[in-house]
Order: C-alpha cells, then structure tokens, then sequence
C-alpha cells in the first residue's frame, strides 16, 4: 500500500515499493513517473552537493520510457547546481565507465535492467560507491521533506559521449595472437547491443549477432540470462554454427550469460572459477568473492587453485563494497555479475567479462565443455523462492537460525542462514527486492539432495511458511 502521509511543502514522496535495497525501481505509470525522476534528481543532486560534488553523469538504456525519466532526472540535478554530463543511450557499465573518464563525483544511471519492459529505475554511485541501503531511504526522506538545495543558475546540462572510449577501453583487453574462435552473441534487444556491434567488429574470430538492436519491448524473448529459455536462441545459434562460446547479455549489460561448445550452459559460479584459475596463475594469493547462493565448488577450488575464497552477502552493491574492503581482485554472483579489479575498474561489467572469457579461450584457455569436466560433479536446485510477507521475512530467518544453533548445526549466517552438512549445503534468505524467501541446496548426489530438500521443508514448515506442491520437481540441476 501507498504511504499516504503527506509531503513537506515542496516536497515529494515516492510510491514506497519503489525504493529498492540496491535501487529505484517500479511500474511507470503506475509507481514511477516524471515527477518522480524530477523529484529523485533534486534529492539525489542534493546529496552530491552536500558531499561536495560539482559534476554527476547520466546514462540511460533503451526501454521506451528511458527518455522521458532522463529528462526529467535531468531536470533536477540541474536546478540543485550540478554539471550535467548527459553520455546517452548505452549499457550501465559505460556510465561506470564514463565516471572514471570524465573525472565526475557521481552517477545515475536510467535502466529498468533486466525487468519487464513495463518497468524502469535508476542505479546510483556516489563517488566510486553504489548507493544502496540506508542511502537510498535517505534519498526518500530528502525528497518527502522537500530538504533541496536551490541553484539553478549555476546548473547546466551537455551531451558527453564516451562510447568509442569505452569500446576501446574494452578492446584492452585482447591480446595479440591466439586461435580465431567462433562466437554468438545475443544483445537480448538490450542497452548492451550497440557497443556490442561496435567491440565485435573490430574483434578477431567470426562472430554471429543477434538481437543487436536495441528494443525496449523485447521482442525476442526476456533479457535475463540467468532463465534457461532466455538462452535457447543462442543455444541453437551455437550449435548450428559450430561456435565455440555463446554470449547473452542483460537488458542493461552489467550481468552475463554463458553457453559452452556443447550447448550447456556456464552458471555464473563456474564462469567466475574459469577467471578465478586464470588469474591466480598469475597473482597467487589473491582475494576473490562470491555470494552465499555459489557453489561450494567455487569456494574449494579458488582455495585448491592457491587463492582466498570470502563468502559474501547477495547484491551487486554489497559486492563492490566488499571488494573495496578486502583488496579482492575478482568477485561474482550467481546471477551473472562478474567484478574484475584485475585490469579493470572493479565494477560488474558483462561485455569486459566477455572479452576477457574470449581472450582466455583464445590463448590456450581449454574450452569451456573441457573446463566443465573438471568439475566435481554437484547436483543443486535452482533458486527456490517462497512467498513470505515483508513483516515475517526477518523473523523467519531468525527462527530457523535460533534452531539451527540449538541443534549445533554448522551455519554460516553472513545472508540469511547456509546450513553444511555430511550431504552438501541449503541456504535460506529473505530477498532483499521481493517478499519472497530464496532457498538453494546443493549436493554430492540425488539421494543427498532430496534429504536437503526434506530438511529445508521441515524447517520452512516450523515456522508456518507455505510448501509448493511442485517442490520435488527442483531437486536436480537445471
């Protein structure tokens, strides 16, 4: 339900379903609207200047309703005094980008991501930092109390475009020489389409476009790689080519999608360990992250390979932070976002995380099926999500908590609980975006999987959480 407490004079309050964890998000037309960019410009522009900021850029992706919402997100960093570097249509990584290549305080990003076309939003940096959490109420609360800073005289706006520096900065990191592969790629009609027909143009290989054009309505199907019928078309693509990699990108192209030579698909966990070996080859001892829903594979073997493994919480924001924290040169998350401090900037950037996996494979790196059999075969389940009110997400975790300590179970609670046993692992948390629990489980073999399974019913079940009937189909990998 709307808050229905009004606004300071002059101020504006947001629809609360709209102010997100590690974003802004909603319906447009419906939960977001101009008014709301405007508002969100004024109160975001309010807190750079108080952090001592002068210059924000401003990105937007390509859904239909990203013109009206930059305008107006304009709009309002303007009249709070700021510079306005508008970089224009393009994927959310160029606007990270564009921060470090025009010297900028902070920046806003337009994109809905990987969301129904319905939807918008914007991602935000302060500095060199997400905003998320805490910052982000604080935004709401600048803007309901109409808490602006008024200078419009001094504010200006001008068109900024980065785009051949960050195909080229993304080039960097092709080296010479290697074998030609054969490469699909699949823009999923997303922000990510442009710069994608620009970088593979001036690749080496063969490569195979599709849905390169940018389309807000998404024709072709959802851009969102982590849903396996998201990648069908560039599964078939792959193996009717002969291709040794398929590529899919998000609608805002910070979250990548791998299909191998075979026509398997990579999960985010196993394309993070291809880059985990490859570095640690070279910088022994290096930090890496993954959240709490990856592999313990993932874990065991950055450890086997000589490096240091750190769990951490899921959230793109969080990650960063994290890495910033540790010093870690490389960071994933099962959904897709990959984090290089190796040669990059630190940030979740899918098209970088593309040309380095091409690199790789090119220079010796055994293809992608090969690297697969090296794993220790795991079955898991996907991503389990529980319907479960806003007001009992907390108090659910904290119950099955309570149990699991006074049973001595070996817990990890650093997101939610990750419960290890003589079987494998389940994890149980309160998504920070939806209000729905996410549970996963991971095992040796079946037999161990479906008594994961059975003990993570009985604990959802202690504390009144509804089972769906069609639980059992999930306990093989997907």
């Amino acid at each position: 339900m709307p808050d229905s407490k009004a606004p300071a004079p002059g101020g504006h309050r947001f629809d609360p379903t709209v102010l997100r964890e590690y974003d802004i998000r909603g319906i447009v037309g419906a939960t977001l609207r101009a008014a709301d960019a405007r508002a969100l410009g004024r109160a975001f522009g309010t807190l750079v200047r108080r952090d001592g900021g002068r210059k924000v850029c401003v990105g937007r992706d390509g859904r239909l309703s990203s013109p009206e919402l930059e305008a107006a997100l304009v709009e309002g960093l303007v009249a709070c005094g700021l510079a306005v570097k508008r970089i224009g249509r393009g994927p959310t990584p160029m606007l990270y980008f564009a921060n470090y290549e025009l010297g900028a305080d902070a920046g806003i990003m337009v994109t809905g991501s990987h969301n129904p076309p319905n939807y918008n939003g914007f991602k935000m940096t302060l500095g060199k930092r997400s905003l998320y959490g805490a910052d982000i109420r604080r935004l709401g609360e600048i803007a309901a109390a109409g808490d602006f800073e008024d200078d419009p005289a001094t504010g200006r706006a001008e068109e900024c475009c980065v785009f051949d520096a960050y195909v080229n900065r993304l080039l960097e990191a092709v080296h010479e020489g290697g074998r030609a592969l054969g490469v699909a790629w699949d823009a999923g009609n997303g922000a990510a389409g442009e710069a994608m027909v620009a970088l593979t143009a001036r690749l080496p290989g063969r490569h195979i476009l599709l849905n390169e054009t940018i389309d807000g309505t998404f024709p072709a199907h959802h851009p969102d790689p982590t849903v396996p019928e998201n990648l069908e078309q560039l599964r078939a693509c792959v193996l009717k080519n002969g291709c040794d990699v398929g590529i899919a990108f998000d609608g805002d192209g910070d979250r990548i999608g791998v299909i191998d030579e075979t026509g398997g698909i990579l999960w985010g966990d196993q394309l993070m360990l291809v880059f985990a070996r490859e570095i640690l080859a070279r910088r022994p001892g290096a930090t890496m992250i993954a959240d709490v829903k990856a592999s313990q594979v993932l874990f065991d073997e950055i450890a086997r390979a000589g490096g240091k493994p750190v769990m951490w919480k899921t959230g793109h924001s969080l990650i960063k932070a994290k890495m910033a924290e540790t010093g870690a040169v490389l960071a994933g998350e099962m959904s897709g976002h990959i984090f290089f401090a190796d040669g990059y900037y630190g940030f979740d950037d899918a098209l970088y995380a593309a040309v380095r996996l091409i690199d790789h494979l090119a220079h010796g790196g055994e293809s992608l099926a090969a690297f697969r059999a090296t794993l220790p075969v795991a079955v898991n389940t996907p991503e389990i999500r529980f319907p479960c009110a806003e007001a009992r997400k907390a108090p659910v975790i904290e119950e099955v908590r309570a149990r699991l300590r006074a049973a001595r179970a070996d817990v990890v609670d650093t997101d939610g609980v990750r419960v290890r046993n003589e079987d494998g692992w389940w994890l149980l948390r309160a998504s920070n975006t939806q209000d729905v629990l996410v549970a996963r489980c991971e095992a040796a073999d079946a037999a161990g999987l479906a008594r994961l399974v059975a003990t993570l019913i009985a604990q959802l079940g202690a504390s009144g959480i509804e089972i769906p009937d069609d639980l059992d189909t999930l306990t093989t990998t997907p």
